[in-house]
């Protein structure tokens, strides 16, 4: 059976001597596997199109609901080449892509997430230095995967907190979250969970109507980066290399 439809190449694990698996979120099917014959040859017919962030109209063949289907065409949309040339923009778009593949299950279908994806990816092409877009991505990823912390109230009884405990998913108040424990918590400012509150409730096409400034926008982004490493119980590959090359 062939099976169209559009996706974005994640990324792709050498198999024997050319072949390839490739690991594609498609807008249909969410998170899917494909067997491809011979991408990494000179002359492959599939030219660039495998090359990751590439978005792409794809066709597979094999039978339904195949755990390894064989990718049988790949035609670029849009290659997203400039997000590829920029070591740090390349980094910044593999960790969320990384996140999403180990958040999101295979074969789960996430039309809105998906398209939310797209928009990321050119918003970041368009101002790579941007943390709007990622920071905004990652809400709505953790709010599609059943992840979303809870900052606007203490998880337990809704009065004021501002000391985010990492086992709970929420912010605790002081009578309900006992002592300071720094290893398992995150004191966040006010500003941080009111910028959290308006990425979470706004639509998406406001997006350019919120200005944070860069202090608001790194203690979210590490809230949400030490939310989702607690939530994987591991640290992300590419976050550790950020970090190795960084020292």
């Amino acid at each position: 059976m062939r099976f169209r439809a559009e996706g974005i190449v994640f990324k792709g694990l050498p198999f024997g001597e050319a072949d390839m698996i490739m690991t594609i979120f498609t807008r249909e099917k969410g998170f899917v596997r494909a067997f491809a014959k011979s991408p990494r040859k000179t002359k492959s017919r599939f030219g660039s199109a495998l090359e990751p962030f590439s978005y792409i109209r794809l066709s597979l063949w094999g039978k339904e609901n195949a755990e390894l289907p064989k990718l049988i065409q790949a035609d670029i949309i849009h290659p997203f080449q400039k997000l590829r040339e920029e070591l740090g923009c390349f980094l910044r778009i593999s960790e969320i892509f990384e996140m999403t593949s180990m958040l999101i299950p295979e074969h789960v279908r996430q039309p809105g997430l998906f398209n939310m994806l797209i928009d990321t990816l050119k918003m970041q092409e368009a101002d790579c230095k941007n943390p709007k877009a990622i920071l905004c991505y990652k809400i709505k990823m953790l709010a599609a995967a059943g992840f979303m912390p809870r900052l606007s109230g203490c998880g337990r009884c809704e009065s004021t907190g501002r000391r985010f405990h990492f086992r709970e998913g929420s912010v605790l108040c002081d009578n309900c979250g006992g002592q300071n424990n720094p290893v398992n918590e995150f004191e966040l400012s006010q500003g941080a969970i009111k910028l959290f509150e308006t990425l979470r409730l706004w639509d998406w096409n406001k997006l350019n109507r919120v200005v944070p400034t860069t202090t608001l926008a790194k203690e979210l982004n590490m809230l949400l980066d030490l939310h989702i490493r607690y939530r994987l119980e591991k640290g992300l590959k590419t976050r550790d290399f950020i970090e190795k090359i960084r020292t």
